[in-house]
């Protein structure tokens, strides 16, 4: 299918054939008909993209820090590399269109194929043939409503917020400073709650068109003498509320806001403004300042818009889903006119011309612009592509290792990419992504097979030798599960799942498939593999007594709404993170876990991935994991120490590490985490076989006891590491490798 995408890094737009997304439960796909460009949004976007490497640093000095933050800890190079891979990637466009349903999700009630809808959403109402949108971000098109006037719907309900927050009633004047496609869309809204409106521009023909739209009177923004107009008008009050869409870094719109309000007056911010508050006018007046967050309560909220959780309307009547519907029954109900504001049309395949006018490089007057999609469903629908690359890179020797990679976010890209490069004898034959667009673009660099959009292509494909997973936490169980039954050699990023009943029926498939040798399964546990961690191991490794083992992590915050603290996708920081760490204790140890105890700090932080855990080994050896997300970024991130038979061993890192025995001292440095050694490792088994580099039953006696942590937080008491069918220690299914 054909989708608009900007390439970050060089600012380069253009209209890419990518494979059709798939559809999820909680949704549904949908064939576009038209989608708005929001001239605002999308020109701030679109200019950002295209800036040098100093002007993004300029306008975001926040990810500035981090960066500085990051070469601090991981050294220049590696922090330029980590930069210039987060840049150079597609970025689809656009938020607002219309279309008819194709298909809908497993749990999905709501919508049938056929149904006509409006959808809304950054990242899910793309400028493309087709959309995959979860369906609180989708309503039906009401009767009388054209696909056309139904693509306003995420504009127009940014409007509608915008008037709810300004709590105008029937009576009151407002005024809307900036009268573009929100603004304009704004003033019919007023007009159609009985409310007298004042409009502001600079640009004269967006001043008529508001007075067309039954505005009382309209000001330009350059007339010094239009706030004593208003205030004239309003019988010398001012205005009782002052709406501003305009889109600026001038603090112009704030500071005429505060000229035109009257005492105790409400302004409300919904456009992109500077906000430099002068304080005479908002302390002498009392004026209250409201911010209007887009389409409504559900923004940004994983759990409204991800996963389909409705607020009730009797605690929340507006949500972003009924704003939208409520904006479209007023187009319905010709209380708005959407048709006047669309100024130019365009195929989807001459996007560029639309963009010119966005980005001023062509000088037409524009207000609404849409694109158009005609294609037949059967032209777009295709899942596999393959990508247009240079014919000496699509050879590939018998010899190599064919393998599929899915997923290709950022540690895909930084780390698991790079590593598999280097090695000759592997080929990335295919790549799959959930949206296919960025699977397009790493299939493209490494002269991949094909990419698609469902993974399911790549497991069933009969020439693919192995895997590669670096997807959300939720997909790993899933894609294993798969993995074994297609017979395939798979390595999947930590961790292997994400709850108790995935690793049972892994476990289950695992022994079923033994009568035809066992699967092969790995987990980007690269911690064992690092240079450091095997001459701690190779020092301990005849020692007669148990050992003590102390792992602390600074692990550093991550924000609430990030998706690995999410229980569907991610599965929380435990469960994804610390397994790292209790694999390390296992290796070095050489012995199970069989009993854990934690504790985390209550308080702390609302979320919990503030821990201390206390694990038992089959050996009798013991380890303590301090695992926090509230101390200092200056703490390097990661500090082990192990004691033994007169023996102290200190890793700084994966920098340094000292031995000390007795009087002597040994240190060494450098060598890494261990992912380019544990892909190597991995890609030699899977290509030769002989044992594996991870034995089965430690990989699942780690996942159990990052389990049993969470059991034993909840209970306040120590837990057992178990698995439903093993005895402790494993059973004749661990053995068979």
């Amino acid at each position: 299918m054909k989708q608009i995408l900007q390439n970050y890094r060089t600012g380069e737009l253009g209209v890419h054939d990518v494979p059709a997304p798939l559809c999820q439960a909680g949704g549904i796909l949908v064939q576009n008909a038209c989608s708005l460009i929001s001239a605002g949004t999308e020109r701030s976007s679109v200019s950002l993209a295209r800036t040098s490497l100093i002007g993004k640093a300029l306008k975001r000095p926040d990810l500035v820090r981090k960066v500085l933050e990051k070469a601090r800890r991981d050294g220049i190079g590696s922090t330029y590399r980590s930069v210039m891979e987060r840049l150079d990637q597609y970025v689809p466009l656009g938020y607002s269109c219309s279309g008819k349903v194709l298909e809908t999700g497993e749990d999905e009630s709501d919508f049938r194929p056929g149904d006509l809808v409006a959808c809304a959403g950054a990242g899910y109402a793309n400028h493309a043939e087709m959309i995959y949108v979860p369906w609180n971000l989708a309503v039906r098109v009401p009767h009388g409503v054209d696909l056309r006037e139904a693509a306003f719907v995420t504009v127009g309900a940014i409007a509608l917020q915008g008037v709810r927050r300004s709590e105008a009633v029937l009576g009151e004047w407002v005024a809307v400073i900036g009268l573009g496609l929100l603004g304009l869309i704004t003033v019919q809204l007023l007009r159609a709650a009985g409310c007298l409106v004042a409009g502001v521009d600079p640009d004269p023909r967006k001043l008529e068109m508001a007075r067309t739209f039954g505005a009382s009177c309209v000001f330009s923004a350059d007339d010094s003498l239009a706030s004593d107009e208003i205030r004239a008008r309003t019988e010398g009050r001012g205005v009782d509320s002052c709406i501003i869409t305009a889109a600026t870094t001038s603090n112009d719109p704030v500071e005429k806001a505060a000229e035109v309000c009257r005492d105790r007056g409400r302004v409300v911010v919904v456009g992109a403004v500077r906000m430099d508050l002068p304080r005479p006018p908002f302390y002498e007046k009392e004026l209250e300042l409201r911010l209007s967050r887009s389409y409504g309560p559900g923004r940004y909220d994983p759990a409204y818009e991800a996963h389909g959780i409705d607020y009730p309307p009797g605690y929340v009547r507006w949500t972003e889903r009924r704003n939208m519907e409520s904006f479209l029954q007023l187009v319905a109900d010709k209380r708005i006119n959407l048709t006047s504001l669309v100024t130019h049309e365009f195929p989807v395949e001459e996007a560029k011309r639309a963009y010119d006018l966005v980005s001023g490089e062509s000088k037409d007057w524009y207000v609404g612009i849409l694109l158009s999609y005609s294609r037949d469903i059967s032209d777009i629908q295709e899942r596999r592509l393959s990508p247009q690359i240079s014919g000496d890179r699509r050879i590939v020797g018998p010899d190599l290792l064919r393998i599929g990679l899915i997923g290709t976010g950022n540690f895909a890209r930084g780390t698991l990419i790079p590593a598999l490069e280097k090695m000759k004898d592997v080929h990335i034959q295919a790549v799959a992504s959930a949206s296919g667009v960025s699977a397009k673009l790493v299939a493209e660099r490494l002269g991949s097979g094909y990419c698609t959009s469902d993974y399911r292509e790549i497991v069933k494909d009969p020439e693919m030798s192995a895997l590669v997973a670096a997807t959300r936490h939720n997909l790993h169980g899933p894609l294993v599960l798969e993995a074994l039954r297609e017979k395939k050699a798979i390595f999947v990023e930590k961790p292997l799942c994400i709850s108790m009943g995935e690793l049972t029926a892994i476990v289950r498939e695992f022994d079923k498939g033994l009568e035809d040798g066992p699967g092969r399964v790995m987990v980007g546990f690269n911690r064992r593999f690092a240079r450091q961690t095997i001459a701690v191991r190779d020092h301990f490794k005849d020692r007669k007594s148990p050992l003590q083992m102390l792992y602390r992590v600074n692990a550093g915050h991550i924000p609430p709404d990030h998706w690995v603290h999410d229980p569907v996708q991610g599965g929380g920081r435990i469960v994804g993170e610390v397994c790292h760490f209790v694999d390390w204790m296992q290796f070095v140890s050489g012995a199970p876990p069989v009993r854990v105890f934690a504790r985390d700090a209550k308080g702390a932080a609302p979320l919990p991935d503030n821990l201390c855990a206390v694990l038992e080994f089959a050996d009798g050896s013991c380890g303590t994991i301090l695992y926090s997300a509230s101390g200092s970024s200056a703490i390097p991130k990661e500090h082990v120490e192990v004691y033994g038979e007169g023996s102290t061993a200190v890793i700084h890192d994966f920098r340094k590490t000292v031995i000390l025995s007795g009087r002597r001292a040994r240190t060494s440095t450098g060598g890494g985490k261990g992912h380019a050694e544990e892909l190597a490792a991995f890609v030699r088994w899977a290509r030769l076989g002989g044992d594996a580099p991870i034995p089965w039953r430690e990989l699942v006696w780690t996942t159990a006891a990052v389990f049993a942590i969470l059991e034993s937080l909840k209970a306040g008491e120590a837990r057992e590491v178990r698995i439903p069918g093993w005895e402790k220690g494993g059973n004749s299914a661990c053995d068979a490798e």
